[in-house]
């Protein structure tokens, strides 16, 4: 176990703080977030980090949070563990719950190791590993939704996908028509998984991967820029998205939680930006907004 590169956070669960324990620890770094239930046991949660994360700290927090919902009245479903967890247990772990997942009208999102009929959808192959991006999480799911309705709007010549991640968002651009995709990640794992993806869904030639960070691009301003990232990053990198996306163009940002939606488009509003719309999935939003033209 000393080689492994990952922590398996457990806890029980009561119904009462499934939702809210399941957003903390994506916010608390999470690769991936399971809820179990077992045949005679309590429901659990399963969290797995990367192992930059620190496990006392990471334990402290959750119990820290637990002890506040306490504190209100909510039952605290149980205490909180940290272990190392073997690579290939991990790699089981997501086998065990990543299932196919049709998104909006036309995406159909599976593991490689399911082959389920299309039924006219597009079908997105997408390795569950280190790098966020499955599908499954409710941010994905509305960055898919906001894309698609874009996409077949009208088809951009280009797209930036900043934080890509697995690379689902980059992938799914270019199924859905986009001409050409940066996807960017600072993280060399999650440029890794995405070129992985990319070269499994067959769309190399329209989605180039690189190793950068999102501050710092000299790229020419993309007329759609999607960012699934957290709220503290929108708002860092809030400056440069005015660079990166076209006078008109639109600007998806994933990531946000439902509270801190009016709050994200208030602060893109002073850098330019004009809430157009928004989808909500499972206490995630996702903005919709459009850089004025008048700003060019």
């Amino acid at each position: 176990m000393s080689s492994s590169r990952y922590w398996e956070l457990t806890v029980p669960l009561s119904p009462d703080i499934a939702e809210g324990l399941t957003n903390l620890v994506w916010e608390l770094g999470a690769l991936g977030v399971v809820e179990e239930e077992r045949a005679g046991a309590p429901p659990r949660l399963r969290a797995f980090f990367p192992k930059t994360v620190f496990a006392a700290a990471l334990e402290e927090s959750v119990r820290e949070y637990l002890r506040g919902l306490a504190e209100l009245g909510f039952d605290g479903g149980g205490e909180p563990a940290v272990v190392a967890l073997a690579d290939e247990d991990w790699a089981e772990a997501w086998r065990a719950h990543f299932r196919p997942l049709a998104v909006g009208r036309s995406l159909l999102i599976t593991p490689p190791w399911e082959r389920p009929a299309a039924n006219g959808r597009l079908v997105l192959t997408i390795e569950p590993g280190r790098a966020f991006g499955t599908g499954q999480h409710g941010s994905t799911v509305g960055c898919l939704l906001r894309l698609e309705a874009l996409i077949d709007r009208r088809a951009p010549p280009s797209v930036l996908d900043l934080g890509t991640g697995s690379g689902i968002l980059a992938v799914a651009a270019a199924r859905l028509g986009a001409a050409a995709v940066l996807a960017v990640d600072e993280d060399p794992d999650a440029v890794a998984a995405a070129l992985a993806n990319v070269a499994r869904n067959r769309v190399a030639d329209r989605v180039r991967c690189i190793l950068a960070d999102a501050a710092s691009l000299r790229d020419a301003p993309a007329p759609l820029v999607v960012a699934n990232l957290l709220t503290a990053a929108h708002r860092r990198l809030a400056p440069h998205y005015r660079r990166y996306v076209a006078p008109g163009g639109a600007l998806v940002l994933g990531g946000i939680l439902d509270a801190e939606a009016d709050g994200a488009a208030t602060a893109l509003a002073a850098h330019g930006f004009r809430r157009r719309d928004a989808v909500t999935v499972e206490g995630w939003t996702t903005l919709e907004l459009e850089r004025r033209a008048a700003d060019a």
